[in-house]
């Protein structure tokens, strides 16, 4: 099973995201900060962060730098509800996929598919 490290520092987005996920099969690990991520990250395999970028204590693209060096295999999916963050995170993080808010979750589990799907596909 896909496992999904959720950094999202909103209770009720953080609660409403790891739902989705679940219901689409995933298995989530939900945290309420980066700082709360990086022990996580150093103990345990996760296919996928998914981070929010403002965030206290750790932002989310500190997260996605620290996840690079902790577990390389990780890979990183940003959600944002600030269009000049997304500028800032495609730049700090090339080929890291940003998804704006408000979003739909279909449209987040399709992206998620999709980042899973590519990874698939580069292994055939």
């Amino acid at each position: 099973m896909i496992r999904i490290l959720l950094a999202e520092d909103d209770e009720a987005m953080r609660g409403y995201l790891a739902r989705a996920l679940e219901n689409a099969g995933y298995e989530v690990v939900a945290v309420d900060r980066g700082t709360a991520a990086v022990p996580l990250l150093e103990q345990e395999h996760f296919d996928l962060l998914l981070s929010d970028i403002v965030m206290p204590e750790m932002d989310g693209i500190e997260l996605a730098q620290l996840c690079a060096e902790i577990a390389p295999r990780t890979k990183v999916m940003f959600i944002t509800g600030f269009a000049a963050v997304t500028m800032k995170a495609s730049r700090e993080t090339p080929g890291t996929k940003v998804l704006s808010k408000p979003f739909h979750l279909k449209d987040l589990v399709m992206e998620v598919e999709r980042i899973f799907d590519d990874q698939w596909t580069a292994r055939i």
